[in-house]
């Protein structure tokens, strides 16, 4: 306890020469401290680049890479540690995020945080979402797609990263938008409230400078005039009307529930009403996967595009004390019980709903080396000029598998029959190669036997294409190269049953997306229609 007695030098009653004594003792003592520390310090280094013993441990260490000269005691401590982290040990995560910055250019890691007045909160980042994290901060992209299932945290995430980018950036407002406007009060808005106040228990004073309004209902950042606007995509007309105070700009755009949202069409006209008057953006798009491959989110996602990135968590990389042992027990309950169920629901995977017509899909790279083993090749073709495509598809059927390998397409719009001729003799298709197209065009099938082609029209007949589709369906695997038939991979992967308004399956094959589906079936008639298929 702090005293005057205290604040007395210690050597105040000491002459001169006992001062200068002691002053030598206690430079010899602290000159002894310095050399322990030293010593310990020389020895821990010792240690840390001893070889690791022969070991289990050693061995992974081995399978990940590592090489023989790192294989050492500290690389050891620093691997495990990571692992922890990655288990949701948030000491392990701080351990790791703090020794990355000593070891990777640590004035850079404090100039970088020196940009930031305020951030999220340690105790509040699940490791799961450092790297995403890092990424928004450098933007690396603009389009960020949370994705996943129940309790993977990101919505908590995404919250909790626009407020951080709205203290730091005086400029930018925020928008958290939702399907139907009666439920943002309890949901997005009270969110913010939450996220607002865990951000004040590391810094003091900040909730104080938030008010928080329902009816128009926003949030302001007081001391600037910053706004966080609520909107639901039922009233579109108030997206549009949204002005934010002089000299700002909405930088920061939430879609909660993004699956519910009506449809990227809507997503388009709203961001175009939005993202204007400024020169920073961040699009936050969080949802939980939906099953069906035919969802607008999961058809979307698969379209590549430079300035966006996909990003799946589960409850599994959440810290157990946030979810709870309630959360665990109903998670594992349903794995046992319901495993689709608990793949889609818990680990945000796409399942399907139960209406796909193909479960046998599989989708990898098919070599030309692999190519040149393939003994005959089938072609097929399905009429088109626009919107429906002109389809053209290689394959290779192993029988003995009975495993289909669909390897080339071409598909194309408002080609004539001799613009279509001369890009498949491009690919490589010759006057002696067969091919079966759909029979229905007999002019397209003459114009192309006028150019030399050893083309035919699939027989078809009553109940051929529910009998050729369950063929397709019941094989092993039907392999599909995404990079060389992006369009051939896109229907099979999406084609679905039609349902009722119940959700009860329709019977028969829906006639719609399934060009290339049809010239994969011409292709193959002499195979499926034959006895004991």
């Amino acid at each position: 306890m702090a005293n005057e007695k205290n604040l007395i030098p210690f050597t105040s009653n000491q002459s001169r020469e006992e001062a200068e004594k002691n002053g030598r003792k206690g430079g010899h003592k602290s000159g002894e401290v310095r050399r322990q520390r030293k010593a310990m310090k020389d020895t821990m280094k010792m240690l840390l680049n001893l070889e690791l013993p022969e070991s289990e441990g050693k061995e992974k260490l081995k399978e990940m890479g590592i090489e023989d000269n790192d294989l050492n005691m500290q690389t050891a401590i620093l691997t495990n540690q990571v692992q922890r982290a990655l288990k949701g040990d948030l000491d392990s995560a701080k351990f790791c995020r703090d020794t990355s910055g000593e070891y990777i250019g640590a004035e850079e890691e404090k100039e970088e945080t020196e940009k930031y007045k305020v951030c999220i909160p340690a105790k509040d980042m699940p490791p799961a979402f450092i790297n995403i994290y890092r990424s928004i901060r450098n933007r690396e992209y603009s389009e960020y797609w949370l994705e996943g299932g129940r309790g993977s945290i990101k919505s908590t995430f995404a919250n909790e990263m626009a407020i951080e980018l709205l203290e730091n950036n005086p400029k930018m407002c925020i928008i958290i938008i939702r399907r139907y406007t009666n439920t943002l009060r309890d949901s997005v808005y009270a969110q913010t409230e939450w996220t607002i106040s865990q951000f004040s228990e590391t810094y003091t004073g900040l909730q104080d400078d938030y008010e928080f309004k329902v009816s128009p209902m926003e949030v302001t950042k007081t001391s600037t005039g910053q706004k966080i606007y609520y909107r639901g995509t039922d009233d579109a007309g108030k997206i549009k009307s949204i002005k934010p105070p002089k000299d700002m700009y909405i930088g920061v755009i939430i879609y909660e529930e993004f699956d519910q949202i009506q449809g990227m069409n809507t997503v388009r006209k709203i961001n175009q009403s939005i993202i204007r008057g400024g020169d920073d953006f961040v699009q936050l798009y969080v949802y939980n996967t939906p099953p069906s491959k035919q969802h607008f989110v999961n058809k979307e996602k698969k379209i590549p595009k430079k300035n966006r990135l996909v990003y799946l968590t589960d409850y599994r990389s959440a810290p157990k004390e946030w979810l709870g042992q309630a959360f665990i027990d109903e998670a594992e309950y349903i794995k046992e019980v319901n495993p689709k169920a608990y793949e889609n629901e818990y680990l945000g995977l796409e399942t399907g709903d139960g209406g796909n017509v193909f479960e046998n899909l599989e989708f990898r790279e098919i070599t030309d080396k692999e190519i040149s083993t393939f003994d005959w090749i089938y072609k097929g073709i399905d009429w088109g000029w626009y919107p429906d495509p002109f389809a053209y598809n290689n394959m290779y059927y192993d029988s003995q598998q009975r495993t289909l390998y669909i390897f080339d397409e071409l598909d194309c719009n408002k080609k004539s029959n001799i613009e279509t001729w001369e890009m498949l003799k491009e690919k490589g298709v010759t006057e002696e190669d067969l091919i079966t197209a759909d029979s229905s065009e007999n002019k397209s099938i003459g114009d192309y036997r006028d150019y030399g082609s050893n083309i035919r029209g699939a027989v078809k007949g009553p109940g051929s294409v529910e009998y050729s589709m369950k063929w397709l369906s019941s094989l092993k695997k039907i392999i599909i190269d995404r990079t060389r038939c992006p369009n051939t991979a896109r229907e099979f992967e999406e084609y679905e049953f039609e349902k009722d308004k119940d959700g009860n399956v329709i019977t028969g094959y829906p006639d719609k997306n399934n060009h290339h589906i049809d010239a994969v079936r011409y292709a193959l008639e002499r195979v499926w229609s034959r006895r004991g298929e």
